[in-house]
């Protein structure tokens, strides 16, 4: 019986690209594959079909070999095979299976997406360049206001003399002939195939005769880069701003990585901050304290506001100051303060206060302490007696 043409069995025209035979043959796989078919002989034979069909059309030698020749090309002693049962690269039934694990589990194990022979990475394809981190402190209250920052980040930019290529003015990389620019090479071991980076050019696909003298043919050079950083109002620990293409050069003419600035904000020695939180312990006379008042109270904007302080208040009783707190990072409210009250007790009494303090407290000063009072009505009540 002869077999069914190869882009029939993926129902593409033949002219489709690689991005096309991958999706149908993606499609189709899903669908007949043997674990959502449990003894369908139907849908395990056309699996073993549309395996074999995809290998051979998404490798270019492969796929020109099938075009010229048709299913010729890979009979034995035919024009095409790459060695081992009847030339489809060493798997049973005439296709192979690290192609089909690879196709469904590629993702998973970060094999694809690299170029070359359908996700089965030719190295020498251009490769991403890595991202940076940065770490940056700042001020309270240049969290407060946002700012504009300098800073000198070490990275790694495209050589120029060789315009990232590694090779010597005048030349340039050549195709690896030990894996045919795959960067990959396979072995057969009985019905498995065995895929290895290749030796000689460790998995780029391509070898320099003549290195660059400047990046000895690593296609970047080493380099500090001054940028200048937008350091938004409300950023707190931990924030992180990521300055696209700015990280590390490609390679193989590939994109640059990214840069990420982590910011921490430095302690303060007046204010605590939760969020848009801010917190501030303020000292409160004991005379002010009782007989009431007014305090300029500090503000994180270097600025000073009004706060009242009603007759009586008490040692840790709170104050909120309405959006006197973080602006938020969306620029789009802030937060408030907290004031928390330390009522000061005086020191170093002149005589005359010392005075006129003991004679408030032969006036029954005690008896107007409402926490001192209740404090000792629960001990009464605990105890009927207190003894010394």
């Amino acid at each position: 019986m002869s077999k069914q043409d190869y882009y029939d069995v993926l129902g593409v025209d033949r002219g489709a690209d690689a991005a096309t035979l991958k999706k149908a043959y993606r499609k189709a796989a899903m669908q007949h594959h043997p674990d959502k078919n449990p003894g369908n002989k139907e849908a395990e034979a056309k699996f073993k079909d549309l395996s074999e069909a995809y290998d051979v059309l998404k490798d270019g030698d492969k796929r020109a070999a099938y075009d010229r020749f048709g299913h010729d090309a890979f009979e034995q002693g035919g024009m095409g095979g790459r060695g081992g049962m009847g030339g489809m690269g060493g798997g049973q039934g005439g296709f192979d299976f690290a192609d089909v694990f690879e196709e469904f589990f590629g993702d998973m194990m970060g094999s694809r997406g690299r170029g070359g022979r359908g996700g089965r990475g030719g190295q020498n394809a251009p490769q991403r360049g890595g991202d940076i981190r940065f770490n940056l402190e700042v001020t309270l209250e240049e969290a407060f206001t946002g700012k504009t920052e300098s800073i000198t980040v070490p990275t790694s930019e495209a050589c120029e003399p060789c315009d990232g290529t590694g090779a010597e003015a005048g030349s340039s990389p050549e195709t690896c002939d030990t894996c045919g620019g795959h960067g990959k090479v396979r072995t057969s071991q009985g019905f498995f195939t065995v895929e290895r980076a290749c030796p000689r050019c460790n998995g780029a696909g391509q070898v320099i005769s003549s290195p660059c003298d400047d990046c000895g043919g690593a296609g970047r050079v080493a380099k500090q880069r001054s940028l200048s950083v937008k350091i938004p109002a409300g950023v707190e620990e931990g924030t992180r701003i990521r300055l696209t293409s700015e990280g590390e050069a490609g390679t193989r003419g590939g994109p640059a990585g990214d840069l990420y600035i982590f910011m921490s904000v430095s302690a303060h020695p007046l204010f605590q901050r939760d969020g848009e939180m801010l917190f501030c312990a303020v000292p409160v006379p004991m005379v002010k304290a009782t007989l009431g008042g007014e305090m300029d109270i500090p503000t994180v904007n270097g600025r000073r506001t009004l706060l009242k302080i009603p007759a009586g208040t008490q040692s840790g009783h709170q104050f909120r100051l309405r959006g006197k707190g973080m602006p938020s990072l969306n620029g789009s409210m802030s937060g408030d303060m907290i004031i928390e009250a330390n009522v000061e007790t005086p020191v170093n009494l002149t005589k005359k206060q010392r005075e006129i303090l003991e004679a408030f407290a032969e006036e029954g000063g005690d008896k107007i302490n409402p926490q001192h009072e209740g404090f000792f009505a629960k001990v009464k009540d605990l105890w009927d007696e207190l003894k010394d």
